[in-house]
């Protein structure tokens, strides 16, 4: 069972996600057909950003994927035997 506080916290990210999801969307699809002096265009990041936020991202997660299977295979491997 799941206690009230994973519960909280999985609506969290979830919630997070959702907000994410639909501001990019907006950003990358319905923006480009809004005028440009429309007042909207002011809460959302130039659009180049909508290419390097997420190369960026996907960089570091890829970053720290290969740091945590490095530490692990660090950590699981054997002492080597000496042979006399």
């Amino acid at each position: 069972q799941a206690t009230t506080t994973d519960r909280a916290v999985g609506f969290g990210l979830v919630a997070f996600s959702l907000v994410l999801f639909v501001y990019y969307t907006l950003w990358i699809i319905v923006l480009p057909f809004i005028d440009s002096d429309h007042s909207i265009h002011q809460y959302f990041l130039p659009r180049e950003y909508a290419v390097i936020i997420p190369v960026v991202a996907g960089l570091l997660l890829l970053l720290f994927i290969g740091v945590f299977i490095m530490i692990v295979m660090w950590k699981s491997r054997k002492p080597a035997r000496k042979s006399d």
